[in-house]
């Protein structure tokens, strides 16, 4: 129960966090919103780490927390991408799915996934496919962009997907410096991407003090999003806590549809209320 717990909260965190992101990216370059809210979430990581006096864990851990902070990273480049060009409703439910990716993992380990888990996958993939429709597009360029962010939510998936393996593994040494660890990977990742734009002028419209601010939200919910749920993997099963952790599409289309006044064709809001229905069920199993 504490597992599950603390994975509801982390999808309440990335929720918020990926509203606000999306939002930015909207009106700011999207690595400027990259770069500072991860470095402002992977300094509060690291002050968390220095007052709770973490044990080292091995080298091996470390590595492990830095390759899911890499997958990770990629994803939200594809994920706030996705956010900034298409609908925040369609695009949130479609990313995550990347929930399944830990729940493969441990049936290929061993674990039995229970015919519920199964049954999740199965109406996930279904819902994907009717989120993803784009007919009454009269416009070919919409019909283009909607295509796109379908399949940048996608990426998104796949990389939200191995950075719960990654983080997971590297929780095994400790939770909190497997996240530091993949922060601090993924800040290097965005770093090396900034600087050569930066240097050759190609990167303007650097954030006012209003879009800092935000940018500095974003920052710390992902970064609590991220310790809660290396936390939950101490506590209970990778493949159920991962799912939990997946249901931040729940506050995304919630605030999408309060702040934007978001609204979706009636086969997409099937397919996102399946895709949901997929997570409850793997999680249920």
């Amino acid at each position: 129960m504490l597992a599950v717990a603390l994975g509801l909260l982390s999808s309440l965190c990335w929720g918020t966090s990926d509203f606000v992101g999306g939002l930015q990216s909207r009106r700011l370059p999207q690595l400027w919103v990259m770069l500072v809210a991860q470095l402002v979430g992977a300094a509060a990581i690291a002050v968390v780490v220095l007052a709770s006096g973490a044990t080292r864990p091995s080298a091996t851990h470390l590595l492990q927390g830095a390759a899911g902070g890499v997958s990770g990273t990629i994803a939200l480049f594809a994920f706030y991408r996705g956010l900034a060009v298409g609908t925040m409703s369609v695009v949130a439910p479609i990313a995550a799915t990347g929930a399944a990716v830990p729940v493969v993992y441990s049936i290929a380990q061993g674990e039995s996934p229970g015919a519920l888990r199964l049954a999740g996958i199965a109406v996930a993939i279904v819902g994907i496919v009717l989120a993803s429709r784009e007919q009454g597009l009269s416009d070919p360029g919409d019909a283009r962009t909607a295509r796109i962010s379908v399949g940048l939510a996608l990426i998104s998936a796949l990389g939200f997907g191995g950075f719960f393996l990654g983080v997971h593994a590297g929780a095994e040494g400790d939770p909190l410096l497997a996240v530091l660890s993949a922060r601090v990977a993924g800040v290097a990742v965005v770093t090396l991407v900034t600087l050569p734009l930066l240097a050759g002028g190609a990167l303007r419209g650097r954030p006012g003090r209003a879009a800092f601010g935000w940018l500095v939200v974003v920052g710390l919910f992902d970064a609590a999003a991220n310790t809660l749920y290396a936390v939950a993997t101490r506590h209970g099963l990778l493949s159920v806590v991962s799912v939990a952790s997946s249901l931040y599409p729940v506050m995304t289309v919630l605030l999408a549809r309060l702040v934007l006044g978001e609204r979706v064709r009636r086969i997409q809001e099937l397919g996102i209320a399946a895709a949901l229905g997929g997570v409850v069920l793997i999680a249920a199993g």
